[in-house]
């Protein structure tokens, strides 16, 4: 067992003064059981803890870190963007080259607005699309995880197409009232509340890949058959690419499924490991938004330029590199090196990833749904997850969160997580 006393000194402290020890729930590392680790540094793909152990990262900050930890030509750009001063609450150069870079490689994207969060770039996309449309509905989908504000912190309620129920304390029914969560990879439940409901939705907002139920690719047709109900009803269709933009592919997920949404939620990647998001769509949708239009958003901190300079650098690097074959390669040799090593044991197991997210889910397959999801074995989840930790391979600590493959891990790296897989 790896020694973590000073991490576990630290939680003891941190617990006094901060809710859980942590400023993120997923990072107490509840649903594994243990103590988290406090992180010194990382490097590549891996990082170091206060107890100076070494792990292999496979959670690279919740998926920013496609380029791995500490990249120099990023850090080269942030140390010479900070020089210059940390924020100035007005236009800079680099937001107009980053919102340029987003607009070619997101042609649905003709016009971008900077945010700091995924939370923002969603509740702000919902409240554009509600203004644009003049209709107040939103359909969402159990599983898919679209930041923390109140009306997308819904879940199903009891019946087939029922509106949600809020899936935090804190949120009031009221709030959620207009939104409807319906199961996702679900055309047919989709088709029928938009005929029994006629121009009454605003807006379909989805993961493309589902991610925070665990990876959950889109079923053949899915997507389109939104795109085609949007188009017919009048509603837009959001995709929230937070997760998959620049990640699965460098137009995101919407140029590997060929469907083009109306708007687009970014963020992670695009800030390069510090805070930045977007969100974006046709210009005639987009100048519904303040100054221009009614519909108002605004942010202290949008568009800083440390961010916005982390964030151009990590997307100029992929565009220049194009890393996306290689890491196709590398991401399905972990998938199907795991497969190999669960079916060797017996182990019931799911492997679901597309591009360079992946999932273990331990129950048979197929995995394409949030009920799918939820039938997964947890406790294995669990031993599995301590043990791979004992060995040095720090996996996300939930059985409902993607792993993410970047460029740093080497075939010699995706061998070593194979093997401690064993």
């Amino acid at each position: 067992m790896k020694k973590n006393q000073r991490s576990e000194e630290l939680l003891a402290k941190a617990v006094t003064l901060i809710p859980g020890g942590v400023n993120s729930p997923v990072r107490a590392f509840k649903s594994v059981g243990l103590p988290p680790r406090f992180i010194v540094q990382g490097r590549g793909c891996t990082i170091v803890d206060e107890d100076g152990n070494e792990f292999i990262d496979y959670v690279g900050s919740w998926g920013p870190l496609i380029l791995g930890h500490a990249h120099p030509e990023v850090l080269d750009a942030v140390r010479e963007a900070m020089a210059l001063g940390t924020s100035f609450g007005a236009p800079t150069r680099r937001e107009v080259e980053l919102a340029e870079l987003i607009t070619q490689a997101v042609p649905s994207m003709e016009m971008v607005r900077l945010v700091s969060s995924g939370t923002e770039a969603t509740m702000s996309a919902i409240r554009l699309a509600r203004g644009y449309t003049g209709r107040d509905r939103i359909i969402k989908f159990s599983g898919c995880y679209h930041g923390h504000s109140d009306s997308l912190l819904a879940k199903a309620g009891s019946g087939a197409a029922t509106f949600a129920v809020p899936d935090s304390m804190g949120v009031p029914p009221s709030v959620v009232e207009q939104t409807v969560v319906l199961p996702y990879n679900d055309l047919a439940a989709v088709q029928r509340y938009v005929q029994e409901n006629p121009n009454r939705v605003a807006a379909i907002i989805v993961e493309p890949v589902a991610g925070n139920m665990g990876v959950a690719p889109p079923k053949e047709g899915f997507l389109h058959g939104l795109r085609e109900l949007c188009t017919q009803d009048g509603a837009l269709l959001i995709f929230d690419e937070v997760m998959t933009g620049f990640r699965v592919a460098f137009g995101g997920a919407q140029a590997l499924y060929g469907v083009k949404p109306d708007m687009t939620c970014l963020g992670k990647i695009i800030g390069g490991g510090l805070p930045c998001a977007a969100f974006g769509g046709s210009k005639e949708v987009m100048e519904f938004l303040a100054p221009v239009g009614g519909v108002y958003q605004a942010g202290t901190l949008s568009g800083n330029p440390l961010a916005v300079a982390a964030g151009l650098t990590t997307l100029r690097i992929l565009q220049r590199d194009d890393p996306y074959p290689m890491l196709e390669k590398t991401s399905a040799e972990l998938q199907h090196g795991l497969e190999a090593v669960f079916s060797e044991k017996g182990v019931p197991h799911t492997v679901n990833r597309v591009g360079s997210m992946l999932s273990v889910f331990f129950r048979p397959g197929p995995v394409q749904s949030y009920a799918d999801a939820l039938q997964s074995d947890r406790e294995m989840f669990r031993s599995f997850f301590a043990k791979m930790l004992d060995q040095g391979i720090y996996l996300p600590p939930s059985p409902f969160e993607a792993w993410f493959v970047g460029i740093a891990h080497t075939q010699d790296v995706i061998e070593r997580t194979i093997e401690a897989a064993k």
